[in-house]
């Protein structure tokens, strides 16, 4: 059963960082596109980014500058590193494996003063 499970958000201050991580299970993401996403209660889920399965990343214009994805294929593992963060940031942040239409739980982040 493939599985993603998000963890690393919490609170942080304007200015902050956090690194979310996107954990995949049942599957490998060595040759598969993962994407993240964030929610703020209603409103639509928001792209954020992107990590093809090459080198080459993508993030939303809103965080561009900000926010930077990596992947540790060994770990099986997506990072979404989220640095400069402004209030507007919180949501509740989602990875997303297209190739298998699944969705993580989703990892709470809330930038604070």
């Amino acid at each position: 059963q493939v599985q993603l499970v998000e963890s690393g958000g919490g609170l942080a201050q304007p200015g902050g960082s956090l690194r979310l991580s996107c954990a995949a299970s049942g599957t490998t993401i060595l040759h598969q596109l993962i994407t993240w996403h964030r929610q703020v209660p209603g409103k639509p889920r928001e792209w954020v980014g992107s990590s093809p399965e090459n080198s080459a990343t993508f993030v939303a214009g809103s965080v561009n500058g900000r926010f930077s994805l990596s992947r540790d294929n060994a770990k099986n593992t997506v990072y979404l590193q989220m640095n400069s963060l402004k209030l507007e940031d919180t949501a509740v942040y989602y990875c997303y494996l297209p190739r298998s239409n699944i969705w993580g739980q989703g990892t709470q982040v809330t930038v604070s003063s």
